[in-house]
């Protein structure tokens, strides 16, 4: 083994150790047991994952087995029995054992192994195996080629900064020959481990180089899973972003026809205000100037009958002009004086007479009285124009 695997694998054993020591997995067993009981019957057996230990003892030159933690054992055969037949007797044993999750210990008896309890510092929770090698001669009268060993941590309370550990050690001589006859009978274990009752210690005497390899069929299968439940993720993250940007864009389209239409609005009611305006405008004028019927009225009842318009003008700003003939044009002043809707009237120009009609050739001039109800309005008007 190279300094690169040698690491890697150290790597490995402490992240396990850490996952094991934390509370995750006593979770998820909990809330896997929970959904599997809602699945059918049936269907439960299918997603019982997870190793199942079964003990391998041999006894009076007879084996047994039975699953650790259940105290029914199968019935005993003779280490005697030809391969065949001890492999057909151990396969018809662990009946209703998927092959794939099916692990087998040889479980030796208590006095059989050698325990030391020690103290160690906390630093050497990731190497315990090699701490075990280096404390095998200070803690047993065996060295290290002679025995098969390990080390396991104790979940008891001790001083700060340190853990307890428990020594496991077995002679070699005493389980070589086991092994022998498991070897020859085409038996293979995945442990040695010491039973306490009917369960095992939870060590693994087998040094790591002599551990069976299992070919994991689900692995593939597993890792295509995880490698789809990522996909999946990726491709629902991305159908998201889209949504979102979907949803985005149709937001400010929304926004852009709102203020399009807020835009119109803004239209209308300026042209609404204008129209207002204008409207206004033209009331004011209306009740600001006096109608041209009346004043053409006021005319018609004061000036003499031996007197004709020839011209009469009004412009914007209530300036009337008056061009015309009489008999007698002077008395035209004073006629227009007592008028209510003309004031200032007076003659532009020389009076001549006419040779063809003998009258009198005049022009004048006059200003329209504004209505009194004019002012107040034009204060307004003025008032509210900038």
């Amino acid at each position: 083994m190279n300094s690169a695997t040698q690491t890697w694998r150290s790597q490995l054993d402490r992240a396990r150790r850490a996952w094991r020591s934390s509370p995750m997995p006593a979770f998820f067993a909990w809330w896997g047991g929970e959904l599997r009981e809602l699945l059918p019957v049936r269907w439960q057996a299918y997603f019982r994952a997870g190793n199942v230990w079964c003990l391998l003892r041999h006894h009076g030159g007879q084996w047994s087995v039975h699953r650790s933690g259940q105290p029914a054992v199968s019935a005993p055969w003779s280490d005697e029995l030809d391969a065949p037949e001890q492999q057909a007797l151990l396969k018809s044993a662990v009946t209703g054992i998927d092959p794939q999750d099916l692990r087998l210990a040889l479980c030796l008896p208590q006095d059989a192994v050698l325990r030391r309890r020690i103290v160690l510092p906390e630093a050497a929770r990731d190497n315990l195996r090699q701490i075990g090698a280096f404390e095998m001669d200070r803690q047993t009268p065996f060295r290290i080629e002679q025995v098969y060993y390990d080390l396991r941590e104790l979940s008891v309370s001790v001083t700060a900064g340190r853990i307890a550990a428990e020594l496991v050690a077995v002679p070699r001589a005493a389980v070589d020959a086991q092994l022998e006859q498991l070897r020859k009978a085409g038996i293979a274990i995945d442990a040695v481990d010491l039973c306490e009752g009917d369960k095992r210690l939870g060590v693994n005497l087998l040094p790591p180089e002599m551990a069976r390899a299992h070919p994991d069929p689900r692995r593939r299968l597993n890792i295509g899973l995880a490698i789809a439940a990522l996909v999946l993720l990726l491709l629902c993250l991305g159908q998201w972003l889209h949504n979102r940007e979907d949803t985005l864009t149709a937001m400010q389209s929304q926004v852009d026809d709102m203020r399009a239409d807020a835009q119109k609005i803004a239209d209308l009611r300026k042209q609404l205000e204008d129209s207002a305006g204008a409207s206004g405008f033209l009331a004011h004028r209306k009740t600001d100037a006096v109608a041209i019927v009346d004043v053409l009225q006021d005319l018609t009842t004061r000036i003499p009958d031996d007197t004709w318009l020839e011209r009469f003008t009004i412009d914007s700003g209530g300036r009337i002009g008056i061009q015309g003939q009489s008999a007698k044009a002077a008395p035209l002043i004073d006629v227009l004086q007592s008028s209510k809707l003309i004031t200032g009237a007076n003659f532009q120009g020389v009076i001549q007479r006419d040779p063809q009609t003998n009258k009198e050739r005049f022009y004048m001039d006059a200003q329209l009285v504004k209505p009194k109800s004019a002012k107040p309005a034009a204060s307004s008007t003025a008032g509210a124009t900038p």
